[in-house]
């Protein structure tokens, strides 16, 4: 598993922040269009080397923002609204979700995916991740199996009910605790031989339905189709400290390609991230496409790829 960074506290972001403006301000007093630059990063990996986990997270350009371009003199008033927010988040030492943020100025912002490019920007530029903004997600992700632990003092005891369904932590910095033990003594700890990812709800339930981890033990998560942050955080950080082997079960179509490739590879939305929340040694398990032509499988049991690749 590629190694951590060290985590920039509040006081840092928010000198940052005011170096930020500061060096704006200068240039517009002085007659000058400010010019901000925005690194610009990938997900897949270059390397013909065979099963490279390309840990390296170099960006591979640069974007260049001025006032002089109107659609960039929106993007960065979009930037600079979404950094007061933001600081008076980390002065406060309170959260917001992009929800909240949106609503600050709906009539500025127009859609929540410009809220979402600004806050990719602040992160490049400040090079820290979501959480460190106190920016959180609405966790939508489900785990359950042979895991206990704590988070912000509340603790989650998958054990006592493996079957169970419980929803997946938003505050993942702030989960303790998780250990993997062969000691029934510890209050907190995982019993687990390895994690299985799962793609659907209904699957999940399926498998909470048949008991599936009175026999096995395991963990079981599912992101409810294309994983949110806080599932892939929260996966990513059960495979560091746990150090078991995880398996992801998806369909044998684009749309579960894409989903693997998220957990696996990261998003390209959070390209700047994905060092942080990718699992580059989670294996594939389950139908491969060449299964139909090697079993033979008649055409009425396989469903046909619409344009939309479904």
């Amino acid at each position: 598993m590629e190694g951590k960074r060290s985590t920039p506290n509040s006081s840092d972001l928010l000198q940052k922040i005011r170096d930020f403006t500061r060096s704006i301000l200068v240039d517009l007093c002085n007659g000058r269009s400010p010019v901000i630059l925005i690194n610009k990063f990938r997900t897949y990996c270059s390397s013909s080397a065979e099963n490279c986990l390309c840990s390296s997270n170099l960006p591979v350009g640069t974007e260049i923002l001025t006032l002089q371009r109107q659609p960039y003199a929106h993007r960065i008033d979009v930037q600079l609204r979404v950094l007061l927010i933001v600081q008076q988040l980390l002065q406060e030492n309170k959260h917001a979700s992009k929800r909240d943020i949106y609503y600050t100025y709906p009539s500025l912002f127009s859609d929540q995916s410009v809220v979402d490019r600004a806050i990719n920007d602040i992160c490049i530029l400040l090079e820290c991740s979501r959480h460190n903004l106190h920016v959180v997600s609405v966790a939508k992700g489900l785990v359950m199996g042979w895991l206990r632990f704590s988070e912000d003092g509340k603790k989650f005891d998958c054990i006592a009910s493996p079957n169970a369904a419980q929803p997946v932590p938003v505050q993942v910095e702030e989960v303790q605790d998780i250990q993997k033990c062969k000691s029934s003594s510890m209050n907190i700890l995982s019993f687990a031989e390895y994690i299985l990812v799962v793609e659907k709800e209904s699957v999940f339930q399926r498998l909470a339905n048949d008991k599936y981890c009175s026999v096995n033990r395991c963990i079981i998560i599912t992101g409810r189709g294309y994983p949110d942050i806080p599932t892939r955080r929260f996966l990513r950080l059960l495979c560091e400290k746990l150090c078991i082997p995880v398996y992801c079960l998806v369909d044998s179509d684009p749309y579960g390609f894409d989903i693997l490739a998220t957990y696996r590879f990261g998003s390209l939305e959070m390209a700047y991230d994905a060092k942080f929340l990718r699992v580059p040694n989670i294996c594939w398990i389950g139908a491969f496409t060449s299964d139909s032509v090697e079993y033979a499988l008649p055409s009425q049991c396989l469903l046909p790829l619409t344009i939309e690749g479904k």
